[in-house]
């Protein structure tokens, strides 16, 4: 049985850990605390790491990892990076500047989003605003990147394995023999 790392990454209150949670075959590990930043509107706030497994119907073992928010873990990032397979970024649109985000999280996983396959997925998106993805899509033009931008809510079990659709076949893709 092979065994493959993906990695869930995004700005705090984005749903990394929700995500985990929608599609782990096992209780989630997580590793929350109480949050006590009054600015930040969140109960608890991950500090080291998620984590949740998930079977593929030919038998593979998905880890899931999904990394802290907040940039003050970015250390965390490096490491829970190491050896991924792929990686899904959870935006939220609600944030003051969810492209800066997006930057920030193009930039530091820039070395593993170059080797692998990256999907970028936008929460709390209105349905009114739909033209906000060609925004996030340019965004990733000028980090000199394509990759699927799609709308999620990752409270939805078959919308987080859409994700993973997409991510896995960013990834046969890339081994296809030409």
């Amino acid at each position: 049985m092979s065994e493959y790392k993906i990695l869930f990454t995004g700005t705090m209150g984005a749903g990394k850990t929700t995500a985990i949670s929608a599609i782990s075959e096992i209780p989630p590990v997580t590793t929350d605390v109480q949050n006590n930043d009054p600015s930040l509107h969140k109960d608890t706030t991950t500090v080291g790491l998620d984590y949740g497994e998930l079977t593929l119907p030919g038998g593979e073992q998905l880890r899931l990892y999904g990394t802290p928010g907040q940039q003050r873990f970015a250390f965390m990032w490096q490491i829970l990076a190491k050896g991924a397979l792929g990686i899904v970024i959870l935006l939220d649109h609600s944030r003051p500047d969810p492209l800066a985000d997006l930057s920030i999280y193009l930039s530091n996983f820039a070395e593993l989003i170059a080797s692998t396959g990256c999907v970028v997925a936008v929460g709390r998106l209105p349905l009114s605003a739909s033209s906000a993805l060609d925004q996030y899509s340019k965004r990733l033009a000028e980090h000199g990147l394509i990759c699927p931008v799609v709308r999620a809510d990752v409270r939805d079990k078959a919308q987080v394995l859409g994700l993973l659709d997409l991510l896995l076949l960013q990834l046969e893709h890339q081994v296809a023999p030409l």
